[in-house]
């Protein structure tokens, strides 16, 4: 890949694994189950993935990687704040202490709010401080914010200083470099973890017929050759704004279809031809609303 050696586009990547022993839905397959995630978790060690990105949606994810995760080489996991039913700010301080009891750990990466318009809420201050003090504890390393395009990034990053921000940007979606929003928060010193990089597979199904764009996108990447799963992972591991670059998997097959896309070399595209005139939130926005 142009611009990184292997070794760097592995070490870029984080493996998203918030659907690891979730049941089939109507919507979904079921995740994978132990002895899958087991094999993911020693394929990832073995490629250099250092990252894990969990879910507050999914407390067996969490049980399934603290029993299959190698404490060697360790893993760097991120961890997301989750709302409870009731109990306010304490319940969800006291949920983060329960994560990290289930992956086993005394000491995770990060720990991030999500979603970001809890800090806005009356107790949203509350909540940062405590999430804090649970850093000052040692509990976690860097304390950050899950956020989207709509929850003005800039403004959050001004007032909470985050550690880490996780932003959706991808090839379909590039709204948060156009307006400058990546460069500035770099600039802040903020480190930017990037996801839905393939926007929950809108680039490799059939195209909407009220998304005519992608289906232009798609024609654009097949002329020159180019797989639209690497095209997007080069897209994302490109960005020099971006420290991690975060990839739900599903499967030990998933996992190595990815890490062999990030791994090929960069297609030779015309990234700005390939541009889209409307963002993909407009034509497809149930998808985005949950990316």
């Amino acid at each position: 890949m142009r611009g990184l050696r292997v070794s760097a586009v592995t070490d870029k990547l984080g493996m998203g694994a918030g659907r690891f022993g979730a049941p089939a839905t109507a919507d979904s397959r079921a995740g994978p189950n132990p002895a899958e995630a087991f094999a993911m978790a020693a394929l990832a060690a073995e490629a250099g993935v250092r990252l894990i990105d969990t879910s507050p949606d999914n407390a067996e994810a969490e049980r399934v990687l603290g029993q299959v995760a190698p404490r060697e080489p360790a893993f760097d996991f991120v961890i997301k704040t989750a709302i409870p039913d009731e109990g306010g700010v304490d319940a969800m301080l006291r949920r983060a202490r329960t994560s990290l009891r289930r992956l086993k750990l005394e000491r995770a990466r990060a720990i991030l709010v999500r979603p970001a318009s809890i800090l806005l809420d009356a107790e949203g201050a509350r909540l940062w401080t405590g999430l804090r003090k649970l850093q000052d504890q040692g509990l976690f390393e860097t304390v950050g914010i899950c956020a989207c395009a709509c929850d003005d990034p800039i403004g959050l990053a001004r007032r909470f200083k985050p550690d880490v921000m996780q932003l959706p940007v991808s090839l379909l979606d590039r709204r948060m470099i156009d307006n400058g929003v990546l460069t500035e928060l770099a600039a802040m010193d903020v480190e930017l973890h990037l996801r839905s990089t393939f926007l929950r597979g809108l680039l490799f199904e059939p195209a909407p017929v009220e998304a005519p764009q992608i289906s232009r996108l798609r024609r654009l990447l097949a002329e020159a050759g180019a797989d639209p799963m690497q095209a997007a992972l080069a897209f994302a591991l490109g960005r020099p704004e971006a420290s991690k670059v975060i990839i739900g998997m599903g499967s030990p097959l998933e996992l190595r279809a990815v890490l062999a896309a990030a791994k090929a070399p960069t297609p030779a595209l015309d990234w700005e031809a390939l541009h889209l005139d409307a963002h993909p939130c407009r034509m497809t926005a149930q998808r985005c609303r949950a990316a």
